[in-house]
């Protein structure tokens, strides 16, 4: 009976054993990559392919804009006999698509998940950025194919439609996409191969890809490694001749559980711990003191360190580093234009190996009233060289280097954060700043008109802020006989404002007059502005207040760079007036007259719009411009005028009260 029941017993071991083995190869295919399309089998480039797998109505219920659920599969597939480096894929989404995961791919434009995608994306891979041959690797999918599974929410297209991209394409430098096909009704692909007319300087045996140029660009170097935790070198470049960052504050996504232990030459915006405390870094380092620990969060943000401390044996002692967050540019200091900080980043499991480097992704860069910057994902290049600290006449190879290109974009809908007002000595008005041009607040409709056209005003209503103007301007619309719409049109709301004047203007040569008011409470050290004529340019002479220099961007000579003289490149903030009770608040001011000749530009007519800027910088961000320039029509009277306004002011005044 006992030796029955050991026979049952082995048996049901051996039938246990046989099935558990026989889901075995069931259980390892979840790791490998799904096989193509059969039509990327003629495919002798890069195969991408989009696929709609599922999708689901979703709340709230709205027929004009009923949101889905929907999840899909982006394929690029390396069937061409070189390696793939740094692989980009663009999906044309047009659906107003809002993306909320991504496996296995970034955003190019560094943009965090979740976003807006509507207008299409750039898809970057991470952690695999390059894509191998079939050659080298016996055609391993793992090796030469990325599979990216997306999961997000689509509006108005409801089954048995599918939701499919307007279009998808490598975007990698090199390639010609012809227009994509599709494969049933849930589908789409693409064969994408060598563009024969491309010119390259890379070869096919260069290990990383070569350094690229930008209006910004941001190194990330490891100059020590361990099993646990690494240094990196962290370098802002500011390559853009009108391109500028003041308090600068960066930000990118740790990927990898990792957190900042310490830094030097910068700072977190927050300092907390607590992140790590109550996650995953507290349960592994548990012997680790976490109250010196910096930062914890998984996007921190990174300021620089204020000048006293430069000098700092324990923040400090890195060179570029410690300038209060200005960035200035290549054409005003070149000894300014970049910003220098090292950080102590200490890594999680299973990455526990001194040459498991990961660089973090999502980079982003702003400053106060400066551009706007684009980040695309980090890079692999060649491992940076410094100079030997030692003195020696060598050069000191990082671990390993990363590069982050940002350039200079106007997001849609954004407003500027200055403005220009354009005055001519030929006309006693003055064409104001647009009406919101730096935006207006949302309950100004009962306030002022924020579509109406800003009403001209007298050279004196600069001077004061907006808000203190209604008077003066209503008495000078009624002594030119000017319509005022009721309400008031909005102000500019702008912090910073330029006044262009033509001063003269006679048969050898012209002069113009600027002056730039700063109305916010923050100083400008170092500014700068610049100034696009598109005719003028080469017929300026001099300033003779500030410091200027004719500029040729891209190979056109129409722009004009400035900034204050030596200790006086300096416009204080807004201050209150002798008598704050009765006077209006004074804003900083900079101004100067600039010469021009005409003995280069003798076709040049300044009156009629060639005296005029078509662009106008302050500290690198471009500021709005009138709709329209001053015209012949408004005769001046001299002195009479100005007493005329005076009492009209006057009159207008006692009459309100």
């Amino acid at each position: 009976m006992a030796l029955n029941q050991s026979y049952d017993l082995f048996f049901i071991f051996i039938f246990n054993l046989s099935l558990l083995f026989s889901l075995l190869p069931f259980s390892f295919s979840q790791t490998v990559a799904d096989a193509p399309s059969p039509a990327a089998d003629t495919c002798n480039g890069i195969f991408l392919s989009y696929a709609y797998t599922s999708g689901t109505k979703l709340k709230p219920t709205d027929p004009k804009h009923q949101p889905y659920r929907f999840e899909s599969v982006l394929t690029v597939l390396n069937n061409g006999d070189e390696k793939l480096k740094s692989w980009r894929a663009f999906v044309g989404f047009k659906n107003d698509e809002y993306l909320v995961s991504a496996s296995n791919a970034v955003l190019a434009d560094g943009t965090s998940l979740p976003a807006n995608v509507g207008n299409g994306t750039v898809f970057a891979g991470y952690p695999m950025t390059d894509l191998k041959t079939a050659i080298e690797t016996a055609g391993d999918l793992n090796q030469i194919q990325v599979q990216v599974k997306l999961l997000g929410t689509q509006f108005g297209v409801a089954a048995p439609s599918v939701p499919l991209p307007e279009t998808i394409h490598l975007a990698n430098d090199g390639f010609l996409c012809p227009k994509p096909s599709l494969q049933g009704k849930s589908e789409m692909q693409v064969c994408c191969t060598k563009d024969p007319k491309f010119k390259t300087n890379v070869t096919v045996e260069d290990e990383f890809l070569p350094r690229q140029s930008g209006d910004l660009t941001i190194m990330y170097d490891v100059t020590r490694t361990y099993d646990s935790n690494y240094w990196a070198q962290v370098t802002i470049s500011n390559h853009n001749p009108l391109g500028r960052l003041d308090n600068w504050k960066l930000s990118f996504d740790w990927m990898r559980d990792e957190f900042i232990y310490t830094m030097k030459g910068a700072y977190p915006y927050v300092v907390d711990s607590s992140d790590c405390i109550f996650g995953p870094q507290g349960q592994h380092y548990r012997d680790l003191d976490f109250g010196n620990v910096l930062n914890c969060e998984r996007r921190p943000t990174i300021i620089d360190l204020p000048l006293t401390k430069a000098n700092d044996t324990t923040m400090g002692m890195i060179p570029k580093c410690c300038r209060n967050g200005t960035i200035l540019p290549p054409t005003m200091d070149p000894s300014k234009s970049s910003s220098v900080f090292q950080m102590q980043v200490f890594k999680m499991p299973p990455d526990l190996n001194r040459s498991e480097l990961s660089p973090p992704q999502n980079w982003k860069i702003n400053g106060t009233l400066n551009p706007n910057y684009k980040c695309g994902p980090p890079v692999r290049v060649s491992p940076s060289q410094f100079p030997d600290p030692s003195g020696l006449p060598s050069n000191t190879t990082v671990v390993a280097s990363w590069q982050v290109v940002c350039n200079i974009t106007r997001p849609k809908n954004a407003s500027p954060k200055c403005c220009v007002s354009f005055s001519a000595y030929f006309n006693e008005s003055v064409v104001p700043c647009p009406t919101c041009a730096c935006g207006c607040p949302r309950n100004s409709a009962n306030t002022c008109r924020a579509n109406a056209t800003a009403v001209l005003v007298p050279p004196e209503a600069l001077l004061v802020p907006f808000e203190n103007r209604t008077a003066i301007t209503r008495a000078w619309a009624d002594l030119k006989h000017f319509t005022v719409p009721n309400p008031m049109p909005c102000g500019d709301n702008c912090g910073v404002s330029i006044n262009w004047h033509l001063y003269s203007d006679f048969s050898r040569g012209w002069s113009a007059r600027i002056t730039i008011f700063n109305w916010d409470e923050t100083a400008f050290p170092d500014w700068f502005a610049a100034v696009q004529l598109n005719k003028a340019t080469p017929g300026f002479q001099k300033m003779y207040s500030f410091n200027g220099t004719a500029l040729e961007l891209n190979g056109v000579n129409n722009t004009i760079f400035m900034q204050g003289l030596p200790g006086l490149n300096y416009i204080v903030a807004e201050t209150d007036a002798a008598n704050p009770q009765k006077d209006p608040r004074v804003p900083g001011k900079q101004q100067t007259v600039i010469s021009f000749t005409k003995k280069t530009t003798p076709s040049i007519n300044i009156a009629a719009g060639d005296g005029f800027p078509s662009k106008v910088f302050f500290n690198g961000e471009e500021c709005a411009l009138p709709s329209m320039l001053p015209t012949n029509s408004g005769n001046r009277k001299g002195s009479t005028t100005v007493i005329s306004i005076l009492i009209a002011v006057l009159v207008f005044m006692l009459v309100q009260q």
